[in-house]
C-alpha cells in the first residue's frame, strides 16, 4: 500500500474514465445512490478499466499523453439500462460514440498500462455492481422507470479524461488530466 500527496492510502489500480457532465451527472449520481445507498459515485465512462500498473504512474501518464493526440472530442449518447449477465452490473448503455471508446482501449491498453481484463471491454456506464441476480433484476426496473423520467439530453461531450487510483476506501484519486485535441495527428 502506498499514499498519496493527500495522505491518501492507495493501491495499485488504476483507471481511465471519462467524467460525465452535468445535468446527467447529477442525475446518474442521484441514481446510483438511490440504487446502492452509501456509494459515493462520480458518473463515468471508463476507457481502461481498473488495472493494475506494470510501471510508474508517470510512465503511464506519459503513454497516455503520448497516445492521446490522435483522438479527437467527441459524442457519446446513452441508451438502455441493461444488466450484465455473467457479473449482474446494472448498467447504461452507450449507443453512439461506441467506435471511438473501442479504439481508444486497446491503443491505451499498452506498456505499463497493459493488461488483460476479466471480460472483453464493453463501453458503459455503471449504476449498480456487486449484487446478486435478483437485485440486479430488482434495481434494473428501479433505474429503467427513472431513466424514462429523465428530462433532459442523453448526450454529452467527451473532451477531457482522467487518470485516476483507487485507494483503501474504495475512493478514485485523481492522478492526471488530458484534454482530447478537436485537430488530432494524422496516422502514417
Amino acid at each position: 500500500m502506498l499514499c498519496d500527496s493527500s495522505g491518501q492510502d492507495v493501491v495499485n489500480s488504476f483507471s481511465l474514465v471519462a467524467y460525465i457532465p452535468d445535468p446527467l451527472r447529477k442525475f446518474l449520481d442521484d441514481l446510483r445512490r438511490e440504487l446502492v445507498p452509501g456509494c459515493v459515485p462520480n458518473a463515468h465512462v471508463t476507457i481502461l478499466p481498473p488495472r493494475p500498473l506494470s510501471g510508474s504512474p508517470a510512465e503511464a501518464i506519459e503513454i497516455i499523453r503520448s497516445r492521446l493526440p490522435d483522438f479527437p472530442p467527441f459524442e457519446i449518447e446513452t441508451g438502455d439500462v441493461v444488466v450484465f449477465p455473467v457479473s449482474d452490473v446494472v448498467y447504461l448503455s452507450i449507443k453512439e460514440g461506441r467506435k471511438q471508446l473501442f479504439q481508444m482501449h486497446p491503443a491505451l491498453n499498452t506498456g505499463p498500462l497493459k493488461y488483460q481484463e476479466a471480460f472483453p471491454y464493453h463501453p458503459h456506464i455503471t449504476l449498480a455492481q456487486n449484487l446478486t441476480h435478483d437485485q440486479s433484476i430488482e434495481l434494473a426496473a428501479v433505474a429503467r422507470k427513472r431513466w424514462s423520467e429523465y428530462p433532459y439530453p442523453r448526450v454529452f461531450p467527451v473532451e477531457s479524461l482522467s487518470f485516476v487510483q483507487n485507494t483503501v476506501r474504495n475512493l478514485w484519486v485523481d492522478l492526471a488530466h488530458f484534454q482530447l485535441d478537436p485537430a488530432p495527428s494524422i496516422h502514417r
